[in-house]
C-alpha cells in the first residue's frame, strides 16, 4: 500500500486513488513540499508547478497530472531524481474541439457572419487541433493546417507554412503546446510579426498556452482592427489576466475550455491507468458518469439556416456566453483579487457536458443538416 496525495481539482480522485491506499485530498493551492513529504503517489492538475522546490527531499516516487500538457513539470529533474511522470495527452481535446466550435457559432450567429464562406487556419493539428479541423469542415468551413513538426515527421503536403495560413484565413485558431527550444518554439509565437500578416479582420482564438501570445501585439492588432475579433481562454500571467485585452475580446474565459465533465474525467482515468502500471496492479476501479443525463429537446428547424440550428443546439448544451459573464464580473481593478477571482472560477466550474450527452430531436431536418449535427458530436442520442 501507498499514500498518495491528490489536488482536489482532480475528478473522482478520492475514489480512483483509494485501490492503492490512503488518499489525501488538498487543494491545489495547499500542496506543499510539507504537504507531499510523506506521500509515495501525487497527482495534481496545470497549476502546481513539479520539480525540486516541491518534491526534493520527498518520498514521491510517482507524479501524475491529469491534464494533456506537462509544461508545468520539470522532466528533466524528475527523470534525473528517479521519479516516474505521467500525463494523459487528449484528455481533454473533445472538450476543447468543442468549445472552439461552440465559439465559433457563437460570433457567427452574433456577427452574421456565414461560416460556410470562410476559411479556418489551425496552427497545431495534434489531438485538439485536428478534431476542430475535422468539426469545421464537416460544417462546411474550408480548414488549412500548419505543423511544422507534424509536417517534418509525416511528409504530409496538407501542411502550409504559417504565413500563408495567415494570409488566407479568415479565422485563425492556436492549439500548440507551450515550448522555449527545438527548432519550432511556440512560445511567443502570435507576437507582431505574426499579427502583421495575419488577414485584415480575421478573427482570432487562442484556447492553447497564454504565453503563446504576446498580448500587447493582440491588443494593438485589436484597437487597429487588423484582428475584428478574438476568443480567449487562456492568459499571460495566470491567474491575474488583463482587464485591458478582456474588454477588447468577443469572448473570454478562465481557462476551461478543456473542462467538460467527461474531459475532467478522462485526465483522472489516464493518470490511474498509469499509475496501475507503475505499481503492476491491475485496474479495479469503476468511475461514476461524469455527468447527469440531459433531459430530452426537441427543436423546430423550419425558417432557419443549418448555423442557426447548429447554435442553438451548442447553446443548449454549453451556454458559452455565461463563462464570458462570468470572467468580466471577475475583473476587479487589483492584481490580488482578480486574480483570485480567476482561481475561484476555475476551483467551482460548474458541472459542463459534451455535445454526445445532449438528446435532441430535430424536428423538419434535412440529411445535410442532421450529417453536420453528427459531425459536431450531436445525435449520437436519437436526434
Amino acid at each position: 500500500m501507498i499514500k498518495t496525495v491528490c489536488a482536489s481539482s482532480v475528478a473522482q480522485g478520492a475514489a480512483a486513488f483509494a485501490q492503492f491506499g490512503p488518499v489525501e485530498i488538498i487543494p491545489d493551492s495547499e500542496i506543499t513540499p510539507q504537504a507531499v513529504s510523506s506521500a509515495t503517489a501525487l497527482v495534481v492538475r496545470s497549476k502546481t508547478k513539479v520539480g525540486p522546490d516541491l518534491l526534493k527531499g520527498s518520498r514521491v516516487r510517482f507524479v501524475g497530472t491529469a491534464t494533456a500538457g506537462f509544461d508545468h513539470f520539470d522532466r528533466a529533474w524528475l527523470d534525473h531524481a528517479g521519479i516516474v511522470s505521467a500525463s494523459a495527452p487528449g484528455c481533454n481535446a473533445n472538450s476543447v474541439a468543442e468549445y472552439v466550435m461552440a465559439a465559433l457559432l457563437c460570433i457567427a450567429a452574433e456577427k452574421r457572419l456565414d461560416l460556410d464562406e470562410m476559411t479556418l487556419g489551425v496552427v497545431g493539428c495534434g489531438n485538439i487541433g485536428s478534431r476542430v479541423a475535422r468539426r469545421a469542415e464537416v460544417i462546411g468551413i474550408r480548414v488549412l493546417k500548419n505543423d511544422p513538426p507534424l509536417a517534418a515527421e509525416t511528409g504530409n503536403p496538407d501542411f502550409i507554412p504559417l504565413e500563408h495560413l495567415l494570409k488566407e484565413s479568415d479565422i485563425v485558431t492556436l492549439h500548440v503546446p507551450l515550448t522555449t527550444g527545438g527548432p519550432w518554439p511556440t512560445a511567443g509565437l502570435a507576437a507582431c510579426p505574426f499579427f502583421s500578416q495575419i488577414k485584415p479582420g480575421a478573427v482570432f482564438i487562442n484556447t492553447s498556452r497564454g504565453e503563446v501570445v504576446d498580448e500587447s501585439a493582440l491588443t494593438l492588432s485589436l484597437q487597429n482592427d487588423a484582428v475584428s475579433a478574438a476568443v480567449l481562454d487562456v492568459w499571460r500571467n495566470e491567474p491575474v489576466f488583463s482587464r485591458t485585452l478582456l474588454d477588447l475580446v468577443d469572448i473570454g474565459s478562465p481557462h476551461i475550455a478543456g473542462y467538460s465533465a467527461q474531459g475532467l474525467l478522462n485526465g483522472t482515468m489516464a493518470v490511474y491507468q498509469e499509475l496501475c502500471h507503475f505499481l503492476e496492479e491491475p485496474p479495479a476501479w469503476k468511475p461514476e458518469p461524469a455527468a447527469a443525463p440531459l433531459p430530452p429537446v426537441e427543436m423546430d428547424t423550419r425558417g432557419l439556416s443549418h448555423e442557426e440550428v447548429l447554435h442553438q443546439m451548442s447553446r443548449s448544451v454549453y451556454d458559452i456566453r455565461a463563462d464570458d459573464t462570468l470572467l468580466r464580473r471577475a475583473a476587479a481593478a487589483d492584481d490580488e483579487t482578480r486574480g483570485r477571482n480567476f482561481t475561484l472560477l476555475r476551483s467551482g466550474y460548474p458541472v459542463r457536458h459534451e455535445f454526445a450527452d445532449a438528446r435532441i430531436r430535430l424536428l423538419h431536418a434535412d440529411r445535410i443538416l442532421t450529417e453536420k449535427a453528427k459531425g459536431l458530436g450531436f445525435c449520437n442520442n436519437p436526434c
